[in-house]
């Protein structure tokens, strides 16, 4: 009979206590540096490799570093006197990236091997790593009315290839560095972030983003269609922002949930031309819709099982999806008319 780890209470995290958040020039972890900044934490050390100035969103106040956290000597450097570190540092994005560069992805877990490392060797009280509902077995999402996917659902494994993959097998990392070494891991299975100062154009955007740039341009254009990936029937549940950062939050400071992945994710689920038709009300325009039946498109049905969530936190992500893409199609397009006019965007 295996004997159940001791669970020992640590002292409260101090205001002046170091937050290391990896990831912080990309949208959730900029988020979040944000998000802690706003709850009174003055030492927030945010990374990642891309220059300062592609960073989506800096928050003032905040170190911020450039370094490729892929290399082991920089995660060192990168876990130096933290108390919790937050690893959302990935190369990813929307299902066009995914299943193009399988190899990039997979190399992610370079990161997390050295980053869980480094944090423990530093001494860090809490690790939190930043999971995919792309762990989930594929067979398990093979129609558009698919049944919410349950955590325990990640087996027997079949995960997205390359990018499910490593989630999977970080996951795994998490979970024999507190059996092992007792150190308090957190992990989250992230079901499709969006909203403001996040990726919306370029390749690495997902569905609600590139949805709203697309009718924007419409509209802009003057043009009366627009391209779907797919035939449209695909379903998906989609997280707003401030429900991620707040989940994110919940999970890494609670010990029911050590080494336990959870899923963060809204259980609102719409298909691809649900959610259109939701862009185009916001957008005041009806247009008429082409499916490339070429592009990449990913499972056919996911959604999130908050069942297990609902119990431990007694809270679930609940921004609606009207809600949250009102404010995501507002900053994209003051976005799209500021590179109109020449002025620099990130996107």
């Amino acid at each position: 009979m295996q004997t159940k780890r001791l669970v020992e209470k640590d002292a409260p995290l101090k205001k002046d206590d170091l937050i290391v958040i990896t990831g912080a020039g990309g949208f959730i972890a900029g988020n979040l540096a944000k998000y802690f900044l706003k709850q009174g934490f003055t030492r927030i050390r945010a990374v990642d490799k891309k220059p300062l100035y592609e960073w989506y969103l800096r928050s003032p106040g905040v170190e911020s570093l450039c370094l490729d956290v892929s290399q082991e000597k920089n995660c060192r450097r990168v876990c130096e006197g933290a108390v919790e570190v937050y690893n959302l540092a990935a190369d990813m994005g929307g299902m066009g990236f995914i299943e193009r560069f399988r190899i990039e992805c997979l190399r992610s877990i370079l990161i997390n091997t050295h980053m869980i490392e480094a944090a423990c060797r530093a001494g860090a009280r809490r690790y939190f790593f930043s999971s995919s509902a792309c762990a989930y077995n594929t067979t398990l999402q093979q129609d558009p009315n698919v049944r919410a996917l349950k955590e325990s659902d990640a087996y027997p494994a079949m995960a997205e290839r390359g990018y499910g993959w490593e989630k999977l097998m970080s996951e795994m990392f998490c979970q024999e560095y507190w059996a092992e070494r007792g150190m308090k891991t957190f992990i989250a299975r992230f079901h499709n972030v969006y909203g403001p100062h996040g990726t919306w154009d370029g390749g690495r955007e997902k569905a609600p983003a590139a949805l709203c740039r697309k009718v924007i341009a419409a509209l802009d254009a003057g043009q009366k269609e627009i391209m779907v990936w797919g035939d449209g029937t695909a379903t998906r549940s989609f997280m707003f922002i401030d429900d991620c950062v707040k989940g994110i939050d919940m999970i890494t400071h609670c010990d029911e949930l050590i080494a336990t992945p959870i899923n963060l994710g809204s259980s609102e689920l719409v298909s691809v031309n649900e959610l259109l038709s939701k862009i185009e009300k916001i957008a005041g325009t009806k247009l008429k819709r082409n499916y490339d039946l070429t592009a990449p498109r990913g499972v056919a049905g996911r959604n999130s099982d908050n069942t297990f969530i609902k119990q431990i936190l007694g809270w679930e992500p609940n921004t609606p999806l009207d809600q949250g893409l009102a404010a995501t199609y507002k900053w994209i397009k003051e976005q799209y008319e500021k590179r109109k006019q020449g002025k620099r965007v990130v996107e």
